[in-house]
């Protein structure tokens, strides 16, 4: 993959990873096999964004709504998930990445979530990129999550509900911290967002690609990075 021709390198990409199951349906696979191959996937633009001088990547791996899928599918995820957190923490702190998972936390297996907080804990005072995982997430949840907590503090006199901004809101979301993303992708050519980054996606530039997931290559990430920086972003600006 070349990075020559790239001369605007967006600073957050988020991508929703769709298509597993139907690339493993066109296969012959199980859905499981879909998915093993989109963790792969998913290492090697991880890889690519890093490379490329990205510095947030955040990846949609599992949605709230994903919890209400076959329990034998729910149980292969969170397999896949605990394997790659297990096999891919040293290599992602030594190449400089830090992990932050976003989602509804209080949803995960006990296991999942002791991994998921070691490598947050390891990997909080990397620099080269910040990985992002969205797992048991869901952008409305999320913002009813903030709303409480502002509505809470306000209740009990910590916070004046006449100095409530959209700062105060962002900094009560789980991506707290972080900038909006400059691109979003999707693969599978579906062209909607589900319930993915409301909030922080309302000026953000979206590309839609229609390869399945397992497919998406980082010569193709490197081709919606071309088209991005063809964009001119006015931020709701007159033309």
């Amino acid at each position: 993959m070349t990075e020559r021709r790239l001369l605007k390198v967006p600073q957050h990409v988020a991508i929703i990873m769709d298509g597993n199951g139907r690339w493993a349906r066109q296969q012959n696979l199980s859905r499981l096999e879909g998915h093993k191959r989109g963790s792969e996937v998913a290492r090697e633009i991880v890889t690519a964004a890093s490379r490329i001088g990205i510095s947030y990547l955040t990846l949609y791996a599992f949605s709230s709504e994903n919890w209400r899928r076959d329990p034998n599918e729910v149980s292969g995820l969170m397999g896949l998930l605990k394997l790659y957190l297990e096999s891919e923490t040293e290599e992602l702190h030594k190449e400089g990445v830090r992990l932050k998972v976003i989602g509804e936390r209080n949803q995960l297996p006990n296991t999942i979530l002791s991994l998921v907080e070691h490598v947050e804990e390891l990997t909080k005072t990397n620099k080269k990129i910040t990985l992002q995982m969205a797992i048991s997430y869901g952008s409305r949840a999320e913002i009813v999550h903030a709303v409480t907590e502002i509505a809470q503090k306000a209740r009990d006199h910590r916070l004046d509900p006449e100095k409530i901004t959209e700062q105060v809101l962002e900094q009560h979301l789980y991506t707290a911290g972080v900038p909006d993303p400059d691109l979003l992708i999707r693969t599978s050519g579906e062209k909607r967002i589900s319930n993915y980054l409301l909030w922080q996606l309302a000026y953000t530039e979206l590309i839609f690609v229609d390869k399945f997931w397992p497919d998406f290559t980082p010569e193709d990430f490197m081709e919606t990075l071309l088209t991005f920086q063809n964009r001119e972003r006015r931020f709701g600006t007159a033309a």
